[in-house]
């Protein structure tokens, strides 16, 4: 249940704005939100642990590594996962541009980058730039990630597992299928 005055986040459903989202923050060089935005999608890993790693969780030497392995700050369970061609991409160029040691998405203090802040820019390129009408919020990158990998046709159970969920219920919350969702089901049937 949100707290007071708090909206419900919701995912990116429409896998074009998605992609208006990345081409905005490539068109602006803004490779750190471009980093932070398709790790996010790509993992569902909530935010306060996106903000929390650091390079060394990333980079080994100067080879950026192809798993990254995380404990969640909430749940303390261990998660490992494979980092797709599209992340290894995204931190690639990213780490190009930032040569520095420590949190990956930093501030300009050298600390992690703060909700609101990342609240404040998300906001800025998912609706404003990409036109997406819905509520938005740091959320809405793991909510994307729910939703896409059910999609792609993933059971609830697995990707419960992914985001590490204590019931299948607050996966299928997060998954939030709309009406259209729900229409397609019943039309692809035609029975």
């Amino acid at each position: 249940m949100p707290g007071k005055g708090r909206q419900v986040v919701k995912p990116i459903r429409d896998k074009k704005v998605i992609q208006r989202v990345k081409e905005a923050m490539m068109a602006d060089e803004n490779y750190k939100f471009l980093a932070l935005f398709v790790l996010g999608i790509s993992t569902g890993l909530r935010i306060g642990d996106l903000l929390a790693l650091r390079w060394e969780d990333l980079v080994v030497g100067s080879k950026m590594k192809t798993r990254l392995v995380v404990t969640e700050h909430k749940t303390g369970k261990r998660q490992e996962i494979p980092l797709t061609k599209n992340v290894l991409q995204a931190l690639r160029r990213y780490r190009e541009e930032c040569k520095e040691e420590g949190y990956v998405f930093a501030s300009y203090l050298g600390k992690p980058m703060s909700y609101q802040y990342v609240h404040r820019v998300l906001n800025h390129y998912i609706r404003e730039r990409a036109g997406f009408q819905e509520a938005v919020g740091a959320h809405t990158l793991r909510k994307t990630f729910g939703y896409q990998a059910y999609c792609a046709g993933w059971d609830l159970y697995r990707i419960q597992e992914c985001l590490n969920h204590s019931h299948p219920a607050v996966t299928r919350r997060y998954i939030d299928l709309s009406q259209d969702d729900k229409d397609q089901v019943y039309a692809s049937l035609n029975l």
